[in-house]
């Protein structure tokens, strides 16, 4: 299959690790942050860690837009359901996110509440023309790459005088939050990014082009092949073996350096910024995050429903929030594989399938982790 099979080709990926082998200096050490939750489950999923020498090293970053969804949010789409009866709309893997005293969005539906999994904006739509007498919320999250389609929505029900119909939006933005990591009181030490590849082939390469001139940060925007994420490491470390720091773009058969400029505008015409808002793990970042514009406040289900803020705490224990910032790594935690598993999540990044515990859980790092603490 064209674009599949050629890059997961097991000859090319045994001549790319020869070549990172040759090409890392082995008196420093490249920490390679991959942005995106895809790419964490494909270095998982096809051991490219295990290819590459001890002295690359892949951080996981927060790019999975269920593990960065905070609590409280969650909580407010509880509140949604349960207290103002409206029918919730959301994406699988919402549902099963840890929300405040122990409940979730799943359980608070096993209680009687209305709420529904769908698969797209246009389910949500289609549940709200069905039901015209009931209120129905679209609990929308995600990236720049979900964050178009939550418009054509809105657009649509605008068009239609679908009154009934409203959006919680949690739409966030992936420089922003690049931004944030950067910025940290206590930074984590990064060399260079893998650059995300789905939200780049909305927002463009031109859109990194901050963090290599101000930053001095090395940028490859790589695919979810195993060959992609390889390739796009063998070019970080060609860059920082070079002292380069530039934006480069191994996803070409994809991304463009201006993006979906379709999409983009779609974006800004129904939405604009908060001026700040809350990440699991990063805290609270300014200009990070999306609202309705003045055009389209009455499709706001958080001024349609006066929903409050709310900070709450993950559970004791739980260290999703430095792992999402690169300080921890899932091993780090004493709750994964004791108490959290896929069955029982205590955390965002073992419910999501882009989480990074997750990943450990489901490709056996997790097990080959404790083979090695016991053989020492």
């Amino acid at each position: 299959m064209k674009y599949i099979d050629e890059f997961r080709e097991q000859t090319l990926a045994q001549k790319i690790a020869t070549a990172i082998k040759q090409e890392a200096d082995s008196n420093r050490t490249y920490r390679l942050m991959e942005f995106c939750g895809g790419h964490t489950h494909a270095i998982f999923r096809y051991g490219i860690q295990d290819l590459l020498p001890a002295n690359v090293e892949f951080i996981h970053g927060p790019g999975c837009p269920v593990c960065v969804l905070p609590i409280g949010r969650i909580d407010n789409a509880i509140e949604l359901a349960e207290q103002h009866k409206v029918i919730l709309c959301t994406y699988a893997d919402v549902l099963r996110v840890p929300a405040s005293q122990s409940n979730s969005l799943l359980k608070a539906k096993a209680a009687g509440s209305d709420i529904r999994m769908v698969y797209s904006t246009q389910d949500a739509l289609q549940i709200a023309r069905d039901n015209p007498t009931q209120e129905v919320v679209f609990f929308a999250i995600g990236f720049e790459t979900t964050t178009p389609p939550t418009a054509v929505a809105i657009k649509q029900a605008h068009a239609e005088g679908l009154h009934n119909f409203s959006v919680f939006c949690n739409h966030v933005l992936t420089p922003s939050a690049m931004l944030a990591i950067l910025d940290a009181p206590e930074p984590v030490a990064i060399d260079g990014f893998l650059g995300p590849s789905h939200v780049s082939t909305i927002i463009g390469s031109q859109a990194y082009n901050i963090f290599a001139e101000e930053y001095h940060k090395p940028i490859v925007i790589a695919g979810f092949e195993p060959l992609d994420v390889m390739q796009s490491s063998l070019m970080l470390i060609r860059q920082l073996n070079a002292h380069q720091h530039k934006v480069e773009n191994e996803y070409t058969r994809a991304v463009t350096p201006t993006g979906n400029v379709k999409a983009q505008q779609l974006m800004q015409e129904v939405f604009c910024l908060r001026e700040q808002f809350e990440w699991r793990g990063l805290g609270l970042i300014a200009n990070s995050a999306l609202k309705l514009n003045a055009d389209y406040t009455h499709f706001d289900a958080e001024l349609r429903f006066q929903l409050p803020a709310i900070s709450a705490t993950d559970v004791k224990g739980c260290e999703c929030p430095a792992i999402l910032r690169g300080a921890k790594r899932p091993v780090d935690c004493k709750l994964l594989g004791t108490v959290c598993t896929p069955e029982n999540p205590m955390g965002s990044c073992m419910v999501s399938s882009e989480g990074a515990c997750a990943a450990y859980w489901s490709y056996g790092r997790l097990r080959a982790s404790n083979k090695t603490e016991q053989a020492q």
